[in-house]
This record gives C-alpha cells, structure tokens and sequence, in this order.
C-alpha cells in the first residue's frame, strides 16, 4: 500500500482543488494537491515538500484528518490529508491541467477521484462539527 498526501489547502472558505492532466491516470478527475511519501520522509514534510515542487507555494500545516485507504485497479493507496493554510508564493502548476478556489458548499459538485471523495466527507463532518 501506497502512503499519499494530500494538501486541503483553505482560503477565506475557499478550498484549492487541482485538476488532474490528460497524460496522468485518471485524467482530468479533481484531487486535492499532494502525493508520494518518500522513504524516511514524515507526512507532514511530505505535503510541504509535495506542494512547493507541484504548485510552487508553500503552506503551514494545521490539521490532519482521518486517513482514507483505497483500492484502485492497478494499486492501494492510504491517504492521508491535512488541513492547510497557504502561507506565501503564487500557485504555478508544474503537473496539473488546472486548479481552482472553491467554495466549500460546493466541493461536493467536483467529479473526484475516488480516494478523494472520502476525503471531502470527511471534510464536510469536520466543518460541520465546528471547524473554525
């Protein structure tokens, strides 16, 4: 199994989602930013180092949220994401198609990719819950 981060990277109640490229697996499907835990690499070095190298910007990690495991055709993954805040760079996409801000009451109209959709529930129980 595969350990990935992911980056929910929040913003005056807005959430940056990246859209996937044409040439990557499960292409142009939404995800929250992230990727591979490299060997003897922490999660939470992982996301920062993740996100300056795929976005160019770095963050401030806040909160971890419940990991998800997922089963894909090819490969398992457990992904594990962390609210983030966007501390200072402007975003410049080196994998990515796009990228957008957007309004947590509609994360849930995205077409996800499947790990991440677990990823936005458990997001909206956390808001719901009195995240501030």
């Amino acid at each position: 199994m595969t350990e990935v981060t992911c980056a929910i990277i929040i913003q005056k109640e807005r959430v940056l989602v990246t859209q996937r490229s044409e040439q990557m697996p499960h292409a142009l499907k939404w995800e929250f930013p992230g990727g591979k835990v490299k060997k003897g690499e922490t999660p939470e070095s992982c996301i920062r180092r993740e996100i300056r190298e795929e976005l160019g910007i770095e963050i401030e990690v806040d909160q971890l949220l419940p990991s998800v495991r997922h089963a894909y055709d090819t490969h398992s993954i457990k992904l594990i994401p962390f609210i983030c805040k966007k501390m200072k760079g402007e975003i410049t996409l080196s994998e990515h198609n796009s990228y957008r801000w957007v309004p947590i009451i509609e994360l849930e109209e995205m077409d996800w990719l499947d790990a991440d959709v677990e990823v936005v529930n458990a997001l909206k129980s956390k808001l719901t819950g009195g995240f501030s």
